[in-house]
């Protein structure tokens, strides 16, 4: 008669570490992309967790499977900023909380702000987040247009043109004065009013000489 081999070993606990690995994966890349931006690799990612990479490439065989692991969160929570906006009654300042609050996001990522002005990532679960706010945004336009508060001849495609000049301006100043985007973005908005009105009380000052003799020899295009 056979011996019996005994019970076979557990596989929970491998999927336990499987799940452990996969969360301090994700969490590094936040780290490291929101640091570098998209540039960085798997290989930068598995060595900033300290892990093999090997182990990082059985969890996402691809940057592009990374990428979108991070990044469906963060555009579904852009898209919730978008859906809330469209609820307030004051559409102007639903315009200008959102875009307030989602440039807020995208200024402590670099990766996040490459992501939303980006094809080359993100093909699936990504996309659909976009797919998600394209509507959203040109009812948030819209909206604030037929109310008279935001100019006629802008378009919701100026959207991500206007979150990449600001982005420009936080990878610009961020290792002298990494609030002054809001300054920035508080004229921007009173510009794009409709109509004239009286000046936004700036939320921060403007550059001194030297800090913008500084900005520019740290910064590197």
């Amino acid at each position: 008669m056979a011996r019996d081999a005994g019970p076979a070993a557990p596989a929970r606990p491998l999927r336990r570490d499987a799940e452990l690995n996969r969360r301090r994966i994700l969490a590094s890349a936040r780290e490291v992309f929101g640091r570098r931006g998209l540039e960085a690799t798997l290989d930068d990612i598995a060595h900033h967790a300290g892990l093999g990479v090997g182990t990082v490439y059985r969890r996402f065989p691809s940057k592009e499977h990374l990428v979108e692991a991070m990044f469906a969160e963060r555009m579904d929570e852009i898209g919730d900023l978008a859906e809330e906006a469209l609820k307030a009654e004051d559409a102007w300042q639903a315009f200008v909380d959102f875009t307030w609050k989602s440039i807020e996001l995208h200024s402590g990522d670099r990766g996040l702000r490459e992501i939303m002005l980006s094809n080359q990532f993100g093909h699936e679960h990504v996309a659909e987040g976009k797919a998600r706010l394209v509507p959203l945004i040109t009812q948030l336009v819209e909206r604030a247009q037929r109310a008279g508060g935001l100019r006629a001849d802008f378009s919701p495609t100026d959207t991500p043109l206007l979150h990449m000049m600001i982005g420009s301006v936080i990878e610009f100043t961020s290792a002298v004065e990494p609030d002054l985007w809001r300054r920035c973005l508080a004229m921007l908005l009173d510009g794009l009013r409709a109509q004239p009105g009286k000046p936004s009380k700036l939320p921060r000052p403007p550059l001194e000489v030297d800090e913008v003799d500084e900005a520019m020899s740290c910064w590197r295009p």
